[in-house]
C-alpha cells in the first residue's frame, strides 16, 4: 500500500511538471543564489592571484623585503650571469620649490617598458634622460603638471633643488594625486644615502634559477653591512624569495580582505534561505490543499496517514532535488558565461572551476531544506478525512484559525521578544560608554529578540492579516469592486497571506535596517569630518606669515567659497594647570556648512561669541566644568576669565581644546597674523576641487611658504568606504527580496489553479479580462503591503537598537524618503509578480472554468 501511494503521488508530480517547477521554484533560487556565491568567491580569489599581486609575472626573484637592498646591491646583480635584468625599486621625492611639505611629489623607479615595466606613458612619453619623470593624470591635474612643465623639487630642507622636466603622463592602478616615475638614476638623485628597496630580477633564457639564486646570496653576503645606531651587529644581508612566493603573498593578502566580504555574504546567503524554506513549506499547503480530494479518496481504500505523509515527503525531496540541480546547473553557466562576456568588453577575469563537492552539498542541501519544508505541509494534508472524497471540491477551504497551541507559543515568543528588547534598552551604553564595553554581547542579543520577534509574527500572522485588510480594504474603498474583491481574496487564505507576507518582512526587515543604520552613519561621519575636514582646503603659514592681504586675495577667487582664516594659539593653560597643554583657535564656527552638523554635547554653539567659549568634552571632563561655568584661560602673562557656551562630545574643529572669540584671543596675546585658511571649492566635483586647489596653489606660491592641502579628498574616502559598504549590503539583501517575490509568484500563480472555478464565476457574471487581471495583480502586490508594513514596524526599532548597541555617539536617522521608496519599490515588485499569473487567469473560457471540479 505504502508503494502504491508513492506511486500516485510520484505520477501526479509527472503529470503536472508545471506544477513541480512552481512548488520549488524558491529552492531553485536560493540554490542557484548559494552555488553562485561560491562560483564568485572563485572567481575573485583567482582573478586575485592573477592580477592584484603588485609584482609581474616574469619576476623570478625578488631581492629585500625586510632588510632593504641597496643601489649598489642592484649592480652587482646586473652583473651576474644568467641575470636578463634587474629592476630597483626605489623611491624618493621631496617638496615643490614654492610649497610646504603638503605639496610633496614621490617618485617611483620604473622602467617604464620591458617585462618588468609596472607603468606604461598614455601620454608624452616615459622618462630617458636625467632629470626627467613623467606624471599620474591625477597629479598632472591637481599639481598643474601638464608635459613639458619644468618644476624644481627640493629632496629634503637644507638640500638644493632639482629641476626635473615632465615628459608623459603615466598609467597606474593607484593614482593619489602626488606620484611621479623615472628611471633608477633620477630617484637616486632624489633619494638619501644609504637608502633602498627592493629587486626584482628575470632570468634570462635558459638560466638555471638555483644556481643564480646561490651567486646573487653570494654576492650580497660578501658585501659588508652597516651597524645600526645603537647597535652592535650589522644589518643583515637583505633576503632572497621567489617571485612566485611573493605574488602569492601579495594576492592572499588582497583575497584575506576579501573573505570578510565572503562571511558578510554566507550570512545574508543563510537568511535566504530560510526565506526559501518559508516560501516552500507555503507552496507545499496550497498544492496539497489543493489535492485534498485526491487525498482523501486515498484514505477512503485504505492509506494510513503515516504512509500518506511520507510519500508527500518523499514528493517534496524531490522536488527539492530536481529544484537544487537545476539551480546549480544555471549559476553553473552563469559562472561561466559571465567571465566571457567581460572579456568581450576587455575586462580580464579569472573562470571559476567545478566545485563538485559544492555542488553535490547544495543539491543535498537543497533536497534536505525542501524535505523539512514540506514536513507540517504534509502531516497537515495527511489528516484528510476520508468522507471529503465525497465533496464536489477539488480543494479544502483554507484555515482561517491558528489553533491554540500556535497561538501560546506565538504569544510567548512576542513576550520573549518584548522582554529581551526591554532588557537590552535598559543596557544601552550612554554617550560616554563604560571602559572596556563592547558591542558584540549587545548585537548579540539584538539578533537573538529579533529573531523572536519575527518568528512570533509568523505564528500570529494569520491574526494580524484581517485587521490589516480592513485598514488596507478604507484606503481601496475609492478603486471599486476589484479592490474589495482583492482584498476578500487574501482574507479568505490568511495563513496563506501571513507566510508570504512574512518572507517579504523579512527582506524590508534587513533593508529597513541597512537604510536606518547607513543614514546614522552618514550622520555620525558628517559630525566626525566636520572636525577633522571642515573645508574643502587648507591653506597654513609655513616658513610666511598669512596676513589680511592674503585673505582678501583668496576671497577675491571665484574658484573660492566660505573663505574663513583662523588664529591658532598654544601653550595654553585652562584654570591654572601647569604646562600649558591646551590649545586655542578663534575659527568663526557659523561660517562654515560644515560646521553647522557639529554634534553638542551640551549648551549650544549659537550662544558663542565675546566672553563665551566652546570647549571639548575631555577638558571639561579633567576640569570638572559644565555649561555656564567660568573658566580661567592664560598665556604668557596674559589671563583671561571666559563662559562655556558649549560643550562638543570630543575635540573642537581643527583639533583644538576651546574655540574663543577674536577679541578674547587678542586679550590673550595672539599675534596678529593668521595661521591658516579655510576655503571650499566654489564648484562641486573634480573640476571644481582642481580648479580651487590650482587657485590656491598659485596665491601659495606667490606668498612663498605656505602650505597647501586638500582635506575633500579625505572627506571623499571615509564617505566612498561608507557607501560602498552600503551598497554591497543592499545588493546581498536582493537575494531575500528575490526570494521573496518568487514567493509572491508562485503563490498567485497556484492560487490561480486553486480558484479557476471562482474567476470563471466572476467572468460569467461580467468581470472582463482586464478586470480580473487588475483583481489578481493587486492581491499580489496587497501581500507586498502587508510584508513591507510588519518589515518597517519591526525594522525600525530593532535598527534604532543596534545603532544606540555601537556606541559610537551616531544620531539615530530615520531616511523617510529612501524607506518610503523602498516601501513602494517592494509594493510593485510584488505586483508584477502576480502580472504573468493574473494573464493566464484572465484567458480562460468562463465555460471552461465553470466546468471544473473545483
Amino acid at each position: 500500500m505504502s508503494t502504491t501511494v508513492l506511486r500516485t503521488q510520484l505520477s501526479g508530480v509527472g503529470r503536472r511538471p508545471a506544477r513541480l517547477l512552481l512548488t520549488g521554484l524558491a529552492v531553485l533560487v536560493a540554490a542557484f543564489v548559494v552555488f553562485a556565491a561560491v562560483l564568485a568567491q572563485q572567481i575573485v580569489e583567482r582573478t586575485a592571484l592573477a592580477h592584484l599581486s603588485g609584482t609581474p609575472a616574469e619576476v623570478a626573484f625578488v631581492v629585500g623585503e625586510k632588510t632593504s637592498a641597496t643601489p649598489a646591491d642592484l649592480t652587482r646583480i646586473r652583473a651576474l650571469p644568467g641575470v636578463a635584468e634587474a629592476v630597483g625599486r626605489f623611491a624618493g621625492g621631496g617638496s615643490l620649490e614654492g610649497a610646504a611639505t603638503s605639496s610633496y611629489l614621490q617618485v617611483s623607479a620604473d622602467p617604464g617598458s620591458g617585462p618588468l615595466a609596472l607603468v606604461r606613458a598614455t601620454q608624452g612619453r616615459y622618462p630617458q634622460a636625467a632629470n626627467e619623470i613623467a606624471v599620474t593624470p591625477r597629479t598632472a591635474s591637481r599639481m598643474g603638471l601638464s608635459v613639458g612643465t619644468v618644476v624644481a623639487l627640493r629632496p629634503a630642507p637644507d638640500a638644493r633643488p632639482v629641476n626635473l622636466t615632465v615628459t608623459g603622463v603615466v598609467d597606474t592602478p593607484y593614482d593619489f594625486g602626488g606620484q611621479a616615475y623615472a628611471p633608477e638614476a633620477t630617484v637616486a638623485a632624489l633619494t638619501p644615502a644609504g637608502a633602498g628597496g627592493r629587486i626584482e630580477v628575470r632570468l634570462a633564457d635558459g638560466a638555471s634559477a638555483p644556481a643564480v639564486r646561490s651567486a646573487i646570496q653570494a654576492a650580497l653576503s660578501a658585501v659588508p653591512r652597516p651597524k645600526p645606531e645603537g647597535s652592535a651587529t650589522p644589518d643583515p644581508a637583505p633576503e632572497i624569495r621567489t617571485g612566485a612566493e611573493v605574488r602569492a603573498e601579495e594576492a592572499n593578502r588582497a583575497v584575506g580582505e576579501l573573505k570578510a566580504v565572503f562571511v558578510l555574504i554566507g550570512m545574508f546567503v543563510g537568511v535566504a534561505v530560510v526565506a526559501a524554506a518559508l516560501v516552500a513549506a507555503s507552496t507545499f499547503r496550497i498544492v496539497f490543499a489543493q489535492r485534498m480530494r485526491q487525498l482523501a479518496l486515498l484514505r477512503a481504500i485504505g492509506a494510513e496517514r503515516g504512509r500518506i505523509a511520507r510519500a508527500l515527503t518523499v514528493e517534496g525531496t524531490l522536488t527539492g532535488l530536481v529544484a537544487g540541480t537545476t539551480g546549480v546547473l544555471a549559476a553553473l553557466g552563469v559562472g561561466h558565461g559571465v567571465p566571457l562576456v567581460l572579456k568581450l568588453l576587455g575586462l580580464q577575469v579569472a573562470r571559476p572551476g567545478v566545485p563538485w563537492a559544492a555542488a553535490l552539498a547544495v543539491i543535498i542541501g537543497a533536497a534536505l531544506l525542501t524535505a523539512g519544508a514540506v514536513l507540517a505541509p504534509a502531516a497537515a494534508a495527511a489528516r484528510t478525512a476520508p468522507l471529503a472524497a465525497l465533496r464536489d471540491a477539488q480543494t479544502t477551504a483554507a484555515r482561517r484559525d491558528i489553533g491554540v497551541f500556535r497561538l501560546v507559543v506565538g504569544v510567548l515568543l512576542a513576550a520573549g521578544a518584548g522582554l529581551s528588547a526591554l532588557l537590552l534598552i535598559s543596557r544601552l551604553p550612554g554617550r560616554e560608554p563604560p571602559i572596556g564595553y563592547s558591542p558584540a554581547p549587545m548585537l548579540g542579543g539584538i539578533v537573538a529578540s529579533g529573531s523572536l520577534a519575527f518568528f512570533a509574527l509568523m505564528l500570529l500572522g494569520p491574526l494580524l492579516v484581517r485587521p490589516m485588510l480592513r485598514l488596507v480594504s478604507w484606503l481601496l474603498r475609492g478603486v471599486g469592486p476589484v479592490g474589495r474583491l482583492a482584498v476578500g481574496g487574501i482574507g479568505g487564505a490568511p495563513r496563506r497571506a501571513a507566510a508570504i507576507s512574512m518572507v517579504v518582512a523579512l527582506g524590508v526587515t534587513l533593508i529597513t535596517a541597512v537604510l536606518v543604520g547607513s543614514a546614522s552613519l552618514r550622520v555620525l561621519a558628517d559630525r566626525e569630518l566636520a572636525i577633522a575636514v571642515p573645508a574643502d582646503f587648507e591653506l597654513t603659514a609655513g616658513g610666511a606669515a598669512i596676513t589680511p592681504a592674503t585673505v582678501e586675495q583668496v576671497r577675491s577667487r571665484s574658484e573660492l567659497t566660505h573663505v574663513t582664516p583662523y588664529r591658532r594659539l598654544d601653550k595654553l593653560a585652562l584654570d591654572g594647570q601647569a604646562g600649558g597643554a591646551y590649545d586655542a583657535n578663534d575659527l568663526q564656527l557659523r561660517a562654515l556648512p560644515t560646521l553647522g552638523q557639529l554634534d553638542v554635547r551640551a549648551g549650544s554653539l549659537a550662544d558663542a561669541g565675546p566672553g563665551r567659549i566652546v570647549i571639548d568634552g575631555s577638558a571639561a571632563d579633567t576640569l570638572g566644568k559644565g555649561v555656564g561655568d567660568q573658566i580661567t584661560l592664560t598665556h604668557g602673562g596674559h589671563r583671561v576669565e571666559l563662559r562655556i557656551a558649549a560643550i562638543l562630545p570630543g575635540v573642537t574643529p581643527l583639533r583644538s581644546s576651546v574655540v574663543v572669540d577674536s577679541a578674547d584671543l587678542d586679550r590673550l596675546g595672539a599675534p596678529a597674523a593668521f595661521s591658516g585658511i579655510l576655503a571650499d571649492a566654489a564648484r562641486s566635483g573634480e573640476d571644481g576641487r582642481t580648479a580651487g586647489q590650482q587657485a590656491l596653489r598659485g596665491i601659495a606660491d606667490s606668498s612663498g611658504g605656505l602650505g597647501l592641502a586638500v582635506l575633500a579628498d579625505a572627506r571623499d574616502q571615509a564617505m566612498g568606504t561608507i557607501n560602498a559598504l552600503v551598497a554591497i549590503a543592499l545588493g546581498l539583501i536582493s537575494l531575500t527580496v528575490l526570494i521573496a517575490v518568487v514567493g509572491v509568484g508562485t503563490t498567485t500563480a497556484l492560487s490561480v489553479v486553486e480558484r479557476i472555478r471562482e474567476s470563471g464565476l466572476l467572468r460569467a457574471v461580467g468581470m472582463s479580462r482586464a478586470g480580473l487581471r487588475a483583481m489578481l495583480t493587486t492581491e499580489s502586490s496587497l501581500y507586498g503591503v502587508l510584508g513591507a508594513t510588519l518589515g518597517l514596524l519591526l525594522g525600525v526599532p530593532y535598527a534604532w537598537l543596534t545603532v544606540r548597541a555601537l556606541a559610537v555617539n551616531a544620531p539615530t536617522t530615520l531616511p523617510v524618503l529612501p524607506l518610503a521608496g523602498a516601501f513602494v519599490v517592494m509594493v510593485g515588485f510584488a505586483a508584477l509578480a502576480g502580472v504573468l499569473p493574473a494573464r493566464r487567469a484572465s484567458r480562460v473560457s468562463p465555460v471552461a472554468a465553470l466546468g471544473t471540479g473545483d
